[in-house]
This record gives structure tokens, sequence and C-alpha cells, in this order.
């Protein structure tokens, strides 16, 4: 079990203030996980056992009709003496839950976190009660680093390991298995129910072929600007019956439940977001061979990108798409007044694609770190301030 230090890390400092934690993520990404290690912090550090309240909503024994029912179970718990810390798994799946949390949080006996699957937890009437008193905390699968650690083959080197990452993803609970074909098995467990039990039930979804085509279309363009008119006329020229506003409600409802993440692009001369075209990418590499097999290796280019993204969201607050009067940068990142540029490719040891690729990190004049991401067994290469690095060795640092 790998701890993920960097989000116990957050929970710690967050520990008894008086602010909800919001666990957010797509399913399986080891938000449960990230609970289960952080009450064993708490009893470790001397918190008794009867002080911790801890429910998974998910299972069938937990039956909380409404909010108020769960609400009643835990102040009964709750004595006048002492701390209580309160962990709610999968809180969406009770009606009205923003008032449980609300109520709850008035006792300032109790210290809580939840988690969530659904991007929509933190909009609407909750955001509204809660305003200014909650964080959220964003889980993704694995890393490359994390998976290192997870991932218990000591007859591959870190590149061979590199390529099972690739494949396979880094879902936690798909790390221990080596046989693609029970990673696809697993990887389709968690596919439907995210696809034909979250999102269908809950957007009532009436064309399933329709909804699955949407999917497999996004994940056949990562890396490709792209809008919803966009996706509506292919659907369209394939013989799709469909509208904009269908295909924005099924998109919509891929980036709330953390399925695909919509990258916005930067207009690096104008210095603003626009919002006519932008990216999507995976929420794990491993749904991509999942959804097409053996024949998405031949486009590794864009997996790489995607691995790249899904690095940059973990490493800082903001990523974006980069357009400039004289081409395309693959992602600008920013925490506060950091920022970074990054441009991703498979292979640069040919001159004219090594130019190609360097050009429009060229054509930026500020002074902000500039990286060239490939694959290329060499030795990290200055070009006049554009850093080339090896893509494995990054995601190891």
């Amino acid at each position: 079990m790998v701890e993920r230090l960097d989000k116990i890390k957050e929970l710690k400092h967050f520990m008894n203030k008086d602010v909800i934690k919001v666990v957010t993520g797509f399913r399986r990404s080891g938000k449960s996980t990230l609970f289960k290690l952080f009450i064993e912090y708490l009893l470790k550090s001397g918190i008794e056992q009867d002080s911790i309240i801890s429910i998974n909503l998910e299972d069938p024994s937990n039956d909380f009709d409404n909010y108020k029912i769960l609400y009643d179970y835990i102040t009964k718990k709750v004595s006048n003496n002492k701390k209580y810390y309160v962990f709610l798994d999968e809180i969406q799946n009770i009606r009205n839950f923003e008032k449980a949390i609300d109520g709850l949080n008035l006792n300032k006996q109790i210290d809580i976190y939840v988690t969530g699957s659904n991007a929509n937890l933190l909009s609407g009437e909750l955001a509204t009660l809660l305003s200014g008193r909650y964080v959220e905390i964003k889980m993704l699968p694995y890393s490359f680093k994390e998976f290192l650690l997870a991932y218990d083959n000591k007859s591959l080197d870190e590149r061979k390991k590199f390529e099972v990452y690739f494949t396979n993803g880094g879902m936690p609970g798909n790390v221990e298995f080596i046989d693609e074909e029970v990673s696809y098995k697993y990887l389709d467990g968690v596919f439907s129910t995210v696809v034909y039990k979250d999102i269908m039930q809950r957007i009532k979804v009436s064309d399933k072929i329709l909804m699955e085509s949407i999917i497999k279309y996004l994940s056949s363009i990562i890396g490709s600007f792209t809008n919803i008119k966009n996706i509506s006329d292919y659907l369209t020229s394939n013989n799709y019956k469909t509208t904009n506003h269908t295909v924005e409600k099924y998109v919509n409802a891929f980036v709330e439940s953390f399925l695909f993440y919509k990258v916005d692009t930067y207009d690096l001369d104008g210095k603003q977001i626009l919002k006519r075209n932008y990216k999507y990418y995976i929420v794990d590499t491993g749904f991509i061979n999942y959804l097409f097999g053996k024949s998405s290796n031949k486009n590794y280019g864009y997996i790489l990108e995607n691995i790249v993204f899904l690095e940059l969201k973990r490493r800082f607050n903001e990523v974006y798409a980069v357009r400039t009067r004289n081409g395309e940068v693959d992602f600008i990142a920013k925490n506060n007044s950091d920022i970074e540029y990054y441009q991703v490719s498979y292979r640069t040891d040919n001159e004219n694609t090594l130019s190609r690729e360097l050009a429009p990190l060229q054509t930026i004049k500020d002074n902000y770190k500039k990286t060239l991401l490939t694959m290329d067994d060499l030795p990290d290469t200055d070009f006049d301030g554009i850093v080339r690095t090896n893509l494995v060795k990054w995601l190891t640092r």
C-alpha cells in the first residue's frame, strides 16, 4: 500500500481546523485508502478508537435513506467531553447530504472528512452552505513514482516498468495485475461502474451507444483542440442522431465524474483564457488500452502527453494548453507566480523533429522555465534556455 504522503500531509495540516476536508477524485483512485491511512495515523497519535466515526456510504449495511438519519446516527455517538473525527466515504450517495454536513459542522467537537466521486459535490447548495468553510484535496491514480513503490516486479528495470504503467495505467487496484488480460477485466469493472451506474443513472442517459461513442471519440483525440460543436459534427457525420445540447450534457457528466479533464486554452499573446477551444485528457491511460486494445500503442505520443498532463495536475495548481501567434505549446503550468512551459514529444533524435518541437518554445520570450520532455535516452541538453530531458526520469524527480 502506497502511503500517498503528500495527501496525508494535507490532511494533517487541516486537522482540527474549522474547515471540512473534502477529498475528491475518480472512483477507486485511492480516496478510501487515504482515509484508512489517516485513521491509522490518528490512532498512532493517541486518538482513541471510539473517537473515530468512519462510515462507507457505499456499503449496503450502512442503510441511511436520507441526511437526517445519517445526522442523527452520528450525533448520538458524540458525547460532550472530547473531540470526534468523522469520516464519510462517498457522501454523494445520501440525498441532501449537504444538510447533514452543515449541521455536523456546527458542532465544534466534530472534525469532518468526506470523499466524493463527483465534481458536483462542491457546487450548488453545498458550495453556498459551506462557502469558505471547506478545503478540497484532489486525488488522482498513482503517479509513476508511486507506481514504482507499489509495483513489485524486481525483474524489470525502470524503463520496462514504465511500459507497464503506460499500458495498464496507475489505478491503485490495478497495479498488482501484470497480465494485460487480468488488468483489462479490472478496468472493465471500474469503467462499467462509473459509466453505466454513476453517469447513466445520474443524467438518465437514453442512448447508451451514443454515450459510448462520445467516450471513445474523446479518448481518440487526446491532446487535440476541440469543442462541443466539433464533437457533435463528428458524430453526425458518422450517422449518430444527436444535438450539441445532448453532447454537451454527456461530456459535462464525464468531466464531473473525473473520467476526463477539460483543459482550457491560454492565449499567450492576449494573456487570457480562450473559451471556444479546449483539450480533454483521460483520468488514467489504462482506459485507453481498455477501449482500443493494442492498437492504442500506435498513438504513443498522445498517451505520453496524457501522462505528462496528469503529472502536472499533481504538481501545479493550474494547467492550460497554450496557443501563441506562432504555434502551440502543450502546457503552461502555474503555482501562484511560478510558471513553467512543457512540450512533449516521443522522439527528437531527428534534427527536423527536434527543430519542430523547439520552435513553439523558442517564440516565448519570457524567462520562465521551458522543458521539452521526450523518450530519448540522452542526457539533459540545454538549447538556449530550453532543457530537453528524458520523460521517465522527469516523472521520478
